[in-house]
């Protein structure tokens, strides 16, 4: 890999096209909304004695788990000395010793069926509070006994977080359910706290630490950006007063304001302007003047209907200088370097509530009417479920890619995360279109069977956060794929194995070394490896010569593909913002998103077969025997190349039977679309 710096990483040259600056201008900051910078997400570990959840039996006449102590299980440090894991109660360094998939597994237990009409967790009550706009505090019960919050705390600090692809896991029992509790409850906690985690000093750190580990909220209140994703244009300002500073202003959509202990504020500096102008602070609230903020009113939102958007109106308040994030003025970067870290957590997101969405549906499709007939007899109905789980294998293995980029390859992950977090909310819209075909009038329902798929279709977009999120995330790319053209396309050494392993341990988690820019594209150079590799002497480990053959056409296809784009921006002057802000560029950006897809979708296949080599064979349900065979790659390569407009071979229809077979053994089997085929109560 070039080990060069990429001539554009200057933080005020790294900025949008057309002269918004990345650092000093609006539209850079894919993560200035909503999710995409700065709320919080949710995972858990549980406590029934053993370290793992027991299910809802584990739930006493009160929603607390039996046995647990405050929530999340944890003591806190006085902040006189560092939050090392040694404050951390027993019952916490249980449940750390426990596996991450039984983790999972034991937060889906807790919450039981969603299907199930007579459970308190289920389907139907979830869809009464959301109708009511309120979110159901069953809900909320069963994570404040979880613990939920330490999986936002570094396991330094005291908490659980130590991986970034098992938080985003540990995110999709709750996001299946209600977007509205994953992210009100955690999601915001997550976001705002990043910050912290990334340029906090040690009392920062440990205050922040705090107030989530004793169970506490904490919420963010963002820069303003051009169109950007909140309500109206409003903002905090903080200028130097007696002794400190003075924070004034207000903002009116703030994800749990009125609920928040902990506040991180992104206030304009008075008097000061350019990429200087954004200066961050860390507020407890209970040590704020109360006769100096104010909440105000919460808005109501068509999707996402139970959380809590409100505001604050802050008037003269006084703070010390020790509550600044970083240096003054480091509000834009601070802003970018969070978005590195969040952008990876959104396909986790909106991979759970499309799995609930693709569930209805086909069982939507699968009953059985009076005649023996079935919706899944019509052709185009068994193509659009293949087709969403195909889309849903897709946004995993990007998902794989830029939560375990983070660990394994900092200088790099930068375009894997934002290509990740534009397509994924990107595919799932086309597939919610396609599935609501195949619902129809059921498409509509408020409760009952179907009611859950329209409670998805009205909180997925607001999770996806629109379009300022995917435009920042296309503008946080086009700067460094010139840089890839001249120096790392067709010349970087491909990805390691590590990056698509399912399960495997990574590197301690330091949130300070990701780059904004990066210096190399090793994915790309995964697909370019690949393709090489199907083009060999013989077919690699076995596999057999017929799928060779149409997965090394779609393969070099895509291959193609990436040339073409050397070519096309190998033409454009590195930060020549004019070239790079062309609607021009922006489809090329979107066609590089589809081939990084595809190159991870070729990684996870490849770890698997090498991985299914060594794996238990006598189980009924070989690990990962799925995801070693070629069906599903071909067929989402194929699909890739169709939406690219590529040549393309014959239609591979057993690989998509195979697929459209795994779609409904998962349906009938319980369990997940996803990678990991995880067991749903």
């Amino acid at each position: 890999m070039s080990g060069a710096r990429n001539p554009t990483g200057a933080l005020d040259s790294s900025a949008a096209p057309g002269g918004t600056g990345a650092l000093g201008g609006a539209g850079v900051s894919g993560g200035t909304g909503a999710v995409d910078g700065g709320v919080a997400p949710d995972s858990v570990a549980a406590s029934d004695g053993t370290g793992l959840l027991d299910g809802r039996a584990a739930l006493d006449g009160t929603g607390a788990f039996v046995g647990s102590a405050a929530p999340g299980g944890t003591e806190v440090s006085d902040g006189t000395g560092p939050l090392d894991g040694s404050a951390a109660s027993d019952g916490t360094r249980a449940r750390k010793g426990a596996g991450a998939r039984e983790r999972i597994d034991a937060l889906e237990r807790a919450f039981g069926p969603l299907d199930d009409p007579a459970n308190p967790l289920g389907g139907a009550a979830l869809l009464a509070a959301d109708a009511a706009g309120e979110v159901l505090p069953e809900a909320e019960r069963v994570l404040d006994a979880y613990g939920l919050n330490a999986e936002f705390v570094p396991a330094p600090l005291g908490g659980r977080l130590e991986r970034m692809d098992v938080l985003g896991r540990l995110l999709r029992p709750v996001f299946r359910r209600d977007a509205s509790l994953g992210f009100g409850y955690g999601l915001n906690c997550f976001f705002a706290a990043t910050p912290v985690w990334t340029a906090g000093d040690s009392d920062q750190r440990r205050l922040a630490a705090r107030i989530l580990l004793e169970g506490r909220r904490m919420a963010v209140a963002r820069h303003e950006v051009a169109h950007g994703n909140d309500f109206v244009s409003d903002e905090f300002t903080v200028r130097p007063g007696d002794g400190g500073l003075v924070l004034d202003g207000s903002k009116s959509a703030i994800a749990n304001a009125s609920r928040a202990d902990g506040l991180v504020i992104f206030a304009r500096a008075v008097g000061v302007s350019g990429s200087r102008s954004r200066t961050v602070l860390l507020l407890d609230r209970g040590e704020l003047p109360p006769d100096r903020v104010e909440n105000l009113a919460r808005r109501t939102t068509t999707g996402m209907r139970s959380a809590e958007f409100g505001g604050l109106r802050v008037t003269q308040c006084p703070v010390p200088a020790s509550a600044v994030l970083g240096e003054p003025g480091d509000g834009y970067e601070l802003s970018l370097r969070s978005s590195l870290v969040i952008r990876g957590l959104i396909p986790s997101i909106v991979l759970a509530g499309a799995d609930t969405a693709l569930r209805t549906t086909a069982r939507f499709a699968a009953r059985r009417r009076d005649d023996g007939r079935s919706s899944l007899d019509v052709q185009h109905v068994r193509d659009v479920l293949t087709g969403a789980f195909l889309d849903l294998l897709l946004i995993d293995c990007l998902a794989l890619v830029s939560t375990r980029g983070l660990h394994l390859l900092p200088k790099q992950m930068s375009a894997y995360a934002a290509a990740a977090a534009y397509l994924a909310p990107k595919l799932i819209a086309e597939s919610m279109d396609e599935m609501s075909a195949v619902l129809g009038e059921a498409t509509f329902a408020e409760d009952g069977m179907y009611g859950m798929f329209q409670k998805q279709l009205r909180d997925l977009p607001v999770t996806s956060l629109g379009h300022a999120g995917s435009a920042g995330r296309q503008v946080s790319l086009l700067p460094q794929l010139p840089y890839f053209a001249q120096h790392a396309w067709f010349a970087d050494p491909e990805a390691p194995a590590a990056l698509f392993a399912l399960e495997d341990d990574l590197p301690p988690l330091d949130l300070t070394r990701p780059a904004l820019l990066g210096d190399g594209d090793p994915l790309a150079a995964t697909l370019v490896a690949t393709t090489d590799l199907l083009e060999g002497a013989g077919p690699p480990d076995g596999l057999a010569q017929e799928s060779r053959a149409v997965l090394r056409f779609l393969a070099r296809s895509l291959t193609t593909e990436l040339d073409d784009l050397r070519k096309a921006f190998a033409e454009v002057p590195q930060g020549d913002r004019a070239a790079l802000a062309s609607p021009h560029s922006f489809g090329l950006a979107d066609r590089y998103t589809l081939v990084l897809a595809a190159a991870a979708c070729l990684g996870v296949w490849r770890g698997r077969r090498t991985a299914d080599r060594t794996a238990d064979r006598t189980a009924d349900r070989a690990p990962g025997a799925f995801l070693a065979d070629a069906a599903w790659p071909t067929a989402a390569l194929y699909r890739l190349c169709r939406r690219l407009g590529l040549p393309l071979p014959d239609r591979p229809g057993d690989c998509e039977r195979r697929v459209l077979a795994e779609v409904l053994s998962r349906l009938h089997g319980r369990r997940s679309y996803d990678l990991y085929d995880s067991p749903l109560a």
